[in-house]
């Protein structure tokens, strides 16, 4: 099959988010003999490369400063350039990430008769939907005119049919199990990692800062590792309250060993589409926690792996840790880490979206 994916941005270095997903599906469909092609933009020349086996067109994206600072919805600019990419091309199947261009892969899909998806990144809450202009109006068009819609967990699809009326397919992202597995290394203290970024509010990552304290009346020896944040002073703020910066990695592997030097992987956010730290977490062995909120249930979805915490208590997770603490020194919990982190494989992953694409195909050519 060739299957034409569009994100507006992609930075082949950055192996997180949608550009994480996309690649893993796209590195599964090479594998197994299909042809996705990428078209994605940047402010430059348009170009066409070949990165790790797969085609990718970089259209160009015209300036859009000025709609940003009116709070229209993101990379709008570049839309009839992707659309313009589909037409010249000769894909059965057009996959967006991202709602405008998924309206543009829509109108493709009719004027030539093959299959477009709109696969959503997040959750189409009122809040999400309203966020932006025109955001709304390109979601709606696009799970209303593509052939499907998937998302990433059964919140998700939950959103789509509550604020919408739409069935979404759920397909959980997958986790790369090879490179993220048990392995030695783990921390002589106990060691409570969070792999989020501190500037993104809707991770909360400062919940666990506030929740430090009573976590060390119980666990003297506890130690939080965050990410390093770019803000120097916020930096110096973490550290005097002892708290270890560990620097970003992009690559799987050394991700993979932060993993297994924590006892304990956690997660504070509200508004998780999935939660794949959680999973990459429990891949490597490693007990996780998270707030009970949005998708995040649906990765912690059994006590033998880690716990969940209510509300906006940092007490609550505070608790929650010292619990995850107490799990993590259980011979038995590695190996059901590991075993509910299979459930989010990366062959699942492919081989759901291949089934899709059949499915889709196959109604198309018999209509």
């Amino acid at each position: 099959m060739r299957i034409a994916i569009l994100n507006p941005a992609y930075w082949p270095e950055v192996r997180r988010g949608a550009e994480r997903i996309l690649r893993e599906l796209a590195n599964g469909l090479i594998a197994r003999g299909h042809e996705p092609r990428l078209i994605t933009s940047h402010p430059g020349w348009p170009t066409r490369s070949v990165e790790d086996g797969m085609v990718v067109i970089r259209n160009w994206r015209p300036p859009d400063g000025r709609l940003r600072r009116r709070y229209y919805e993101d990379y709008l600019t570049h839309v009839p350039f992707s659309y313009l990419s589909l037409c010249r091309g000769h894909d059965e199947i057009a996959q967006a990430f991202h709602a405008p261009e998924a309206v543009a892969a829509a109108r493709w899909a009719r004027s030539t008769g093959q299959v477009s998806i709109h696969s959503h990144m997040g959750i189409p809450d009122r809040p999400h939907l309203l966020a932006r202009r025109r955001r709304l109006e390109a979601v709606v068009r696009a799970a209303g005119e593509c052939d499907a819609v998937t998302v990433l967990s059964r919140s998700a699809a939950e959103a789509f049919r509550r604020e919408l009326g739409v069935h979404a397919r759920v397909i959980y992202p997958g986790v790369d199990l090879d490179a993220f597995a048990p392995g030695p290394g783990r921390a002589e203290r106990p060691t409570i990692m969070c792999a989020a970024p501190l500037d993104v509010p809707h991770k909360r990552v400062r919940m666990l800062v506030e929740a430090l304290p009573t976590l060390r009346r119980s666990h003297r020896e506890v130690r939080l590792e965050l990410l390093r944040p770019a803000d120097r002073r916020a930096a110096e703020e973490l550290r005097s309250l002892g708290i270890d910066l560990i620097d970003t990695v992009e690559d799987p592997r050394e991700l993979a060993a932060a993993y297994r030097r924590a006892w304990v992987s956690a997660l504070p956010s509200l508004g998780e589409a999935f939660g794949l730290v959680l999973a990459e977490s429990l891949a490597c062995g490693t007990p996780v926690v998270g707030s009970n909120s949005a998708a995040i249930p649906e990765v912690i979805d059994r006590p033998e792996i880690g716990r969940l915490f209510d509300a906006d208590d940092p007490a609550a997770l505070a608790r929650a840790m010292l619990e995850a603490l107490e799990l993590a020194v259980d011979p038995a919990s590695g190996a059901a880490c590991r075993a509910r982190a299979s459930d989010f494989s990366l062959e699942r992953f492919v081989g759901s979206y291949l089934s899709l694409y059949a499915e889709l195909l196959s109604a198309k050519r018999g209509r």
